[in-house]
């Protein structure tokens, strides 16, 4: 593993001692083509790879990948390195500020502004399933809701915000994860009731011995139940 000598270390590293680790997405097109400019400017790769070492004198990309794809389509026998620790943690940063992986924010703590920045980035993708869904009032659903308990994003459905299941939904997991809490034994707040779903409602019904709960709708459920109290 690297030294701690040569952790944050700017190093002129050999090509062939340099695995690529994960392939670039980039098009054929831009790395022939920045190849040649490479060649025809300077032979030098002046943003460095960032590499973490895997034995004697062997490394691995873990961020810029696309600078490497270019240094070797150039034909460098030498490059520019950065070298890191060999965390997941060090790797999926370099992935990230090296604009190769999409930073995912914690929905159950996030923000409104932070909401509000992710939403719209997913709606102003080229292409985008969202492009339809109104940004204010998916903001305010999802902020407003119990999204602290929640443990996947399958609830977002149910705010009546343009955010549907399949491909709407599936789409906010580019940017979104959680981490939820526990969620109380005893629920009162109307608030956090009308996040849960019918059936869920009229399992805590029946838990706090409530006559008539099956037939019951939601509305009613909810009017219930923040009324009971605790057990």
């Amino acid at each position: 593993m690297a030294s701690l000598s040569d952790i944050g270390n700017l190093m002129h590293l050999y090509l062939d001692e340099i695995e690529p680790g994960e392939a670039t997405p980039a098009p054929e097109f831009l790395i022939q083509a920045s190849a040649q400019v490479l060649n025809q400017k300077c032979d030098r790769n002046w943003v460095p790879i960032i590499v973490k070492e895997t034995g004697e004198d062997q490394y691995q990309v873990i961020g810029n990948s696309f600078i490497y794809a270019v240094a070797e389509e150039a034909g460098l026998e030498r490059v520019w390195c950065v070298v890191a620790d060999d965390s997941d943690e060090t790797a999926e940063v370099a992935r990230v500020l090296s604009g190769e992986e999409i930073p995912r924010i914690n929905l159950s703590k996030a923000s409104h502004d932070e909401i509000t920045a992710a939403l719209q980035y997913l709606i102003e993708l080229p292409g985008s399933d969202l492009k339809k869904v109104k940004l204010a009032t998916a903001v305010n659903r999802i902020e407003e809701a119990p999204r602290q308990y929640w443990k996947t994003l399958d609830p977002i459905a149910n705010l009546k915000c343009g955010i549907t299941r399949g491909k709407k939904l599936n789409t906010l997991k580019s940017v979104f994860y959680l981490t939820p809490q526990p969620m109380p034994e005893v629920i009162t707040d109307p608030v956090l009731l009308k996040g849960l779903t019918a059936t869920e409602l009229k399992k805590m019904a029946k838990k706090r011995g409530i006559t008539g709960y099956s037939k019951m709708k939601k509305a009613e459920l909810i009017n219930v139940l923040s009324e009971s109290g605790e057990e």
